[in-house]
């Protein structure tokens, strides 16, 4: 019972990162499900890889959802969003099948090193806390830049918008839009990965109610109290003023870190 609970927590804390910071999923999802599966002896082995696979999963309801609402409110830039999202696309589908044949402690270890390195950007780089006119990407951001962020976003089950947020800060835009355009690019990881996952983890759990690494059980009731989560936000939680929006933005960046270390 208190399993459920915890996951029901994470579930509603995903659907509000979500709206508010384009988390869909595997900065809060990760840490607390690796946590969880660590008590069971079955599963320890690959504890990791399931929190993952069933993150990618959960993105795809999540990002999905909101990237549907902000399109039908027209706060969806289709020259922020293309060409970015087909080179994330190839990306993902790189860092899937990379995923699926590391260790669980080597990709335990590059998600704290992953997460450590994007704190230490946002803090000590200048431009995520200031604020600049808009500026378009280089060629090279949108192709390079754009396969490095599906990849890692792909291995550790992240989603893109940890990488996809600071990078259009850095260029100038708006919290609310980087989150806006973070959701939608977050999709092709999720789809990618989550295929992956389910390929690659066929049978390689001992217990029933898996799809490959990804959990049935976890996965439907992080979907329902995200989706609460999601309403939540909408509903209820004010607008927040951008700078305000950037530093609570590295903020949670800093606690899921903590959590996923200790």
């Amino acid at each position: 019972m208190n399993d459920i609970v915890i996951i029901a927590l994470t579930g509603l804390t995903t659907g509000i990162t979500t709206v508010l910071f384009g988390f869909g999923g595997g900065f809060v999802v990760v840490p607390f499900v690796y946590q969880l599966l660590r008590r069971q002896p079955e599963l320890t082995g690959n504890a990791m890889h399931i929190a993952v696979a069933t993150s990618t999963a959960v993105m795809i309801f999540n990002a999905g959802w909101v990237s549907y609402q902000n399109w039908r409110a027209g706060k969806l830039s289709s020259q922020t969003l293309f060409p970015l999202l087909w080179f994330i696309a190839i990306g993902a589908f790189v860092g899937s099948w990379l995923a699926g044949i590391m260790s669980e402690g080597f990709v335990r270890a590059l998600f704290i090193l992953y997460m450590l390195v994007t704190i230490g950007d946002c803090l000590l780089r200048k431009g995520f806390f200031s604020d600049s006119a808009p500026r378009r990407l280089s060629s090279f951001m949108v192709t390079g830049g754009g396969i490095a962020i599906g990849m890692i976003a792909a291995l550790l089950g992240v989603g893109g918008s940890v990488m996809t947020v600071p990078l259009l800060r850095r260029h100038g835009y708006a919290m609310r839009d980087c989150i806006s355009v973070a959701n939608p690019l977050s999709l092709p990881v999720a789809l990618c990965g989550t295929v992956t996952y389910a390929v690659i983890g066929w049978q390689c759990i001992p217990v029933s109610g898996f799809i490959g690494f990804i959990s049935l059980k976890i996965l439907g009731l992080l979907i329902l109290s995200g989706w609460a989560g999601i309403v939540f936000s909408r509903r209820v939680i004010p607008a927040i003023p951008d700078i305000w929006h950037a530093r609570i933005y590295v903020l949670l960046l800093c606690l899921v870190f903590v959590v996923m270390l200790l």
